[in-house]
């Protein structure tokens, strides 16, 4: 554990140092701007409609600075020769891969929190209240789904060749998934067989990301999600991070070092 956990720092430090931190304080700018414009309106729509605009931003930038950030780090050690000193401290190949997952998600989780921690405070001050719980659950299942899209972009690195192809490809996969893997199953119910099983199966096995977009409970001040919806989501993002790690450690395991 001591070895992963020296990696994923590696991988928190390499972050920190690279110009990906400009596009988290430029959304912040972006929010404190939109959320300060609030001033120039009574109407609650406007207000809500604010928060739309804003949480939107946060998902479209949390989501491209984790696809990115992601998408270079195993590319980066084997450019830079630094895979082969690394393996052999000795570090297996499956504890730089978990290494690199965590260290991932956990640099994209404080970036994440900085952008909703900003929302929250303008939005509470200029808009209104809104539920400090509700937020926080918001942000816990914004950050589950972000688990799923690192552990994805982590193996797609071992596939494609190119950090920016699996870039682009991986977001793509991802707006797919959240917009359209949802409505799969009215699709196959206009078709014939065998189209028709083959996209109900496409629809029980791909992740559904949509069930972590919570963006209407913040804006509506919904209520809070029962716990035992928390603890599936929490089940569901781990089971698909550890396919899609296990998946990329067997092809790892059979890759050569260049």
């Amino acid at each position: 554990m001591n070895k992963i956990w020296a990696i994923a720092r590696i991988a928190l430090l390499e972050m920190s140092r690279r110009k990906d931190a400009y596009v988290v304080v430029l959304l912040a700018a972006v929010l404190t701007a939109l959320a300060a414009s609030a001033n120039f309106f009574n109407d609650d729509q406007i207000v809500r409609y604010l928060r739309e605009v804003c949480l939107a931003l946060v998902w479209i930038g949390s989501l491209v600075l984790a696809v990115i950030s992601t998408a270079r780090q195993l590319p980066n050690e084997h450019s830079n020769k630094t895979i082969q000193p690394l393996l052999a401290k000795p570090i297996t190949r499956a504890q730089v891969l978990l290494g690199k997952f965590f260290g991932c998600w956990l640099a994209n989780g404080v970036a994440l929190l900085i952008l909703y921690a900003l929302f929250l405070s303008m939005s509470s001050w200029k808009g209104g209240q809104i539920s400090l719980l509700g937020c926080s659950q918001a942000f816990f299942l914004h950050w589950l789904l972000l688990a799923i899209v690192i552990s994805g972009a982590l193996l797609g690195s071992l596939v494609f060749t190119a950090p920016s192809s699996n870039a682009v490809i991986a977001l793509i996969t991802t707006g797919g998934l959240l917009f359209l893997a949802q409505h799969l199953n009215k699709i196959a119910l206009k078709m014939d067989e065998p189209a028709r099983s083959l996209f109900y199966g496409i629809y029980y096995v791909v992740p559904h990301l949509e069930w972590y977009d919570t963006r209407l409970l913040i804006i509506h001040n919904w209520p809070a999600i029962p716990f035992t919806a928390i603890l599936i989501a929490i089940a569901y993002a781990v089971f698909y991070s550890a396919v899609f790690i296990v998946v990329a450690n067997l092809i790892y395991s059979r890759k050569a070092l260049n």
